[in-house]
C-alpha cells in the first residue's frame, strides 16, 4: 500500500446491488436471427457474424421481449420498413416503464448489503444516458424507498460509460468534504432500446454487446454495524485531447445513434498511462484492475499495457460475457464480481489498485479502491475459545491488522 501510495480518508463503498431484466438475450442465437435478417446483404452478414462471435459476449438482458422474437416479427432487425421501426418517443415509454423497477431493485439491494437504512442517506446520484422523462428516476427511488425528501439529488444524464465510476467519484468527493453524508448512487441502461434496424457497420456493431441493467452503491464512512466493501482513496478524471469524434452518442429518429470508433483501444493505450501514473503517483504495483468492459478490445489493450494475468481481468471479462456492456451501470457489476471472486478465495489481505471507466469525449474516470475482507465474529471466537498454539498466530495477525487499519485512518 505504500508503495502505491494510497491515501485514506475512511470513506467506502459500503454496499452494492445489481439487478437485470428478466429477458435474456442469447449471443449465438441473436446472430443467427440478425443473419436471417441480412441474408440479402451477404457482406454485412458475414460482418456481423463475425462481430457477435469475436465481441467476448454469450448472454445479456433486455427489457425488450421483442428483441426475442422471431426474424420476421423482430422490429430492431433490419428487414422492415421505416413506418414499422420504433420511434424515439415509443422507445422512450419502455424506459420510462421499465427503468424504475430496475433502479429499486439495485438500490434496494444496495442498502441491504451495505446495512443503511433510506433515512439515513443524505445525498442521492441518479445516473444514466439511455432515456429521461421528469418527474425523473430520483423521484420515484424517495418515494418507494422512503428517504427524506429533503436528500439532495444530482442527476448525472447523458455523460456516456464513465459516468457510473463518475458518480462514486462524486460521492468520495462529497463525503471527504462532509464526512456524515451517505449517498446512494444509482445507474440504470437500457441500451438494447437504441439498438437500429440498420445494415451499417456502425450499427452491427453497437448491437452487438450493449445489454440493460441497473447498478447502484452506497459510499460513506461506515458506522457501527455497517457493512464496507471497498475503501477509496483519491480519484482522478480527464478530457482525453484530441478524441471528441471517437465516440459519439446523439439522439435520432429512432432512438440514439452510437458511434464507436476501432481507434478507441490504441488511444487509451497511448493517453491512460500518464494519467494513471497521476493517480497511483508513479507507482505501477496496483494489484486490482476493475476495468470497465466497453469492448473486448479495452480490456485486452489494458492486460497487454499493463501486463496484468488472467485473474486481474477476470471480473471485467465474466461481466462482458454474462452481461455485456450495460453503459454506466457496468462498472459496479465489475467491482461486484471483484469482491465476489475474491470472498469465493478467502482472501484475507487488502489488495488495492483501480477502478477505471471511459466514456465519450473521450472521458477517462479513475479512483483508488482497496478490497476489505469479509470479517468472521464466530471465526475469531472460536479462535479464542480454541487456545491453541495454532490458534494464537492468526488471533495476533487478526489484531495487528485491526491496529494497523485503525492508524492509517487517524
Amino acid at each position: 500500500m505504500e508503495q502505491m501510495n494510497f491515501h485514506y480518508r475512511n470513506i467506502a463503498i459500503q454496499g452494492i446491488g445489481t439487478a437485470v431484466p428478466e429477458h435474456k438475450l442469447d449471443q449465438a442465437d441473436t446472430s443467427q436471427r440478425l443473419g436471417q435478417a441480412l441474408a440479402d446483404r451477404p457482406d454485412s452478414m458475414r460482418w456481423a457474424k463475425r462481430i457477435f462471435k469475436q465481441c467476448g459476449v454469450d448472454t445479456r438482458y433486455t427489457v425488450e421481449p421483442d428483441l426475442l422474437k422471431p426474424t420476421a416479427d423482430c422490429r430492431y432487425f433490419p428487414n422492415h420498413s421505416e413506418l414499422e421501426v420504433p420511434g424515439t418517443a415509443d422507445r422512450m415509454k419502455t424506459y420510462k416503464r421499465e427503468s424504475v423497477p430496475l433502479a429499486l431493485e439495485s438500490a434496494r439491494k444496495a442498502l441491504r448489503d451495505a446495512k443503511v437504512d433510506a433515512s439515513a442517506i443524505t445525498h442521492l446520484i441518479t445516473v444514466s444516458c439511455t432515456g429521461q422523462f421528469l418527474p425523473g428516476i430520483d423521484t420515484h427511488l424517495i418515494q418507494e424507498l422512503g428517504m427524506l425528501r429533503t436528500v439532495t439529488r444530482i442527476p448525472l444524464n447523458f455523460l456516456g460509460c464513465a459516468a457510473g465510476l463518475k458518480g462514486v467519484c462524486l460521492a468520495n468527493q462529497i463525503v471527504s468534504s462532509e464526512p456524515g453524508a451517505k449517498v446512494l448512487i444509482v445507474t440504470v441502461e437500457l441500451c438494447t432500446l437504441h439498438i437500429q434496424p440498420s445494415s451499417d457497420r456502425e450499427a452491427l456493431f453497437g448491437a452487438s454487446f450493449f445489454g440493460d441493467g441497473s447498478s447502484a452503491c452506497v459510499v460513506g464512512t461506515p458506522g457501527e454495524g455497517e457493512n464496507l466493501i471497498f475503501q477509496l482513496g483519491q480519484d482522478h478524471s480527464v478530457l482525453l485531447a484530441d478524441s471528441a469524434d471517437e465516440m459519439i452518442w446523439e439522439v435520432g429518429d429512432h432512438g440514439f445513434d452510437l458511434y464507436l470508433s476501432p481507434n478507441i483501444p490504441k488511444l487509451l493505450t497511448r493517453f491512460v498511462p500518464n494519467e494513471i501514473e497521476v493517480l497511483l503517483n508513479g507507482s505501477r504495483d496496483a494489484e486490482l484492475w476493475a476495468i470497465h468492459p466497453g469492448g473486448k478490445g479495452i480490456i485486452d489493450a489494458m492486460e497487454t499495457l499493463y501486463s496484468l494475468s488472467e485473474d486481474q481481468t477476470a471480473p471485467s471479462r465474466t461481466i462482458l460475457k454474462n452481461y455485456g456492456n450495460m453503459s454506466s451501470a457496468t462498472i459496479l457489476f465489475v467491482l461486484n464480481e471483484m469482491r465476489h471472486q475474491y470472498e469465493e478465495k478467502a482472501v484475507s489481505g487488502r489488495p488495492a489498485g483501480l477502478a477505471i471507466a471511459f466514456g465519450p469525449g473521450l472521458t477517462c474516470e479513475m479512483i483508488q479502491i482497496q478490497y476489505e475482507p469479509k470479517r468472521n465474529p464466530q471465526h475469531e471466537k472460536e479462535l479464542f475459545a480454541a487456545g491453541t498454539e495454532t490458534a494464537l498466530p492468526e488471533i495476533l495477525n487478526t489484531a495487528a491488522e485491526v491496529v494497523r487499519m485503525d492508524e492509517a485512518h487517524v
